[in-house]
C-alpha cells in the first residue's frame, strides 16, 4: 500500500513540474528596452530611422539621460571643470578643434575633427553600433521635412513630429543642465518642461565651444548655441539600418 501511495505521489509531483514548465513557456517574455530595439521610419528622403525614445528613457515622454557633448555617461555637474575634453577651462579644449573655430583667441592645437568619433558618441556607446547621434544634416531634415505640433503626452510638454508618411515621434521638452549664458549659471536645469535641446554629432561651423542642437518647443531650428559643449542635453538617436 505504501508503495502505491508513493507511486501516485511521485506521479503527481512530476505532473506538477510539467505543468509549471508549460506555464513558464507560455508566459510572455519581458520586452526589451525601447532604446535598443524601437525606431520609426518617418518616410524621410534620406531614409533616416529615428529612435522612439531618448537615450536612458523607457517611454517617449521621458527625458532620459543628459550628456555633455562628446561624453557618453550622465553626471551630476556639467561644467568646464568636469568636462572630459578640456583641462578645466574653455581655452584648454583637447579634442574636436578646427582651424576655423572661434575660441576667443586661445588655441593650443587643432585636430580638424568635425564629427564625434564612435567612442565619443553617446548613442553608439549606450545603444550599440547600429545607432548614432544624428548629424546636423539629419536634424535639419527632421525640421524641414516634418510637421511639428506642440503636444502634451502623459502630462509632459513636447513636440509631435509627423513625417511625410504619417508616422510620428514625440520629443519631450527636456530642457538642459549646466552653464547657459542666456538662461542660467551652474548645474540647475533651464527650460525643463517648456523647451527641448538635442545634441547632434556635428561640430558647429566656426565654433569650437558650441555644438549643434535643435530647439523644439518654439524654435524648431537647428542652431549652434547658446548651449556650449559642456552642457547636459538629451539625445534622440538615429539607426544606421533596419537590420
Amino acid at each position: 500500500m505504501k508503495t502505491i501511495k508513493l507511486f501516485f505521489l511521485l506521479l503527481f509531483f512530476v505532473a506538477g513540474l510539467a505543468s509549471l514548465s508549460s506555464c513558464k513557456d507560455d508566459e510572455p517574455e519581458e520586452p526589451e528596452n525601447p532604446d535598443t530595439r524601437e525606431w520609426v521610419d518617418l518616410g524621410l528622403p534620406s531614409g533616416t530611422l529615428w529612435a522612439t525614445c531618448n537615450i536612458g528613457a523607457n517611454a517617449p515622454e521621458e527625458y532620459g539621460y543628459y550628456f555633455a557633448w562628446g561624453e557618453t555617461e550622465p553626471k551630476e555637474v556639467y561644467s568646464w571643470n568636469t568636462y572630459k575634453w578640456c583641462n578645466g577651462t574653455f581655452d584648454t579644449i583637447t579634442k574636436y578643434l578646427t582651424e576655423d573655430g572661434y575660441t576667443y583667441g586661445f588655441r593650443d592645437f587643432t585636430d580638424g575633427k568635425t564629427e564625434l568619433d564612435p567612442e565619443d558618441d553617446a548613442a553608439y556607446v549606450n545603444l550599440g553600433p547600429e545607432w548614432r547621434m544624428p548629424s546636423m544634416e539629419q536634424q535639419l531634415e527632421l525640421v524641414e521635412q516634418c510637421t511639428w505640433t506642440q503636444k502634451t503626452r502623459n502630462g509632459v510638454n513636447g513636440m509631435l513630429v509627423k513625417g511625410p508618411n504619417g508616422n510620428t515621434i514625440f520629443l519631450p521638452a527636456a530642457g538642459g543642465h549646466g552653464y547657459n549664458p542666456l538662461y542660467s549659471v551652474g548645474s540647475d536645469g533651464y527650460y525643463v518642461g517648456s523647451d527641448g535641446y538635442y545634441w547632434s554629432r556635428t561640430l558647429c561651423p566656426n565654433y569650437d565651444f558650441s555644438d549643434c542642437c535643435f530647439g523644439l518647443a518654439f524654435l524648431r531650428t537647428v542652431s549652434c548655441g547658446p548651449d556650449c559643449r559642456i552642457n547636459g542635453l538629451t539625445v534622440r538617436a538615429v539607426r544606421v539600418s533596419k537590420n
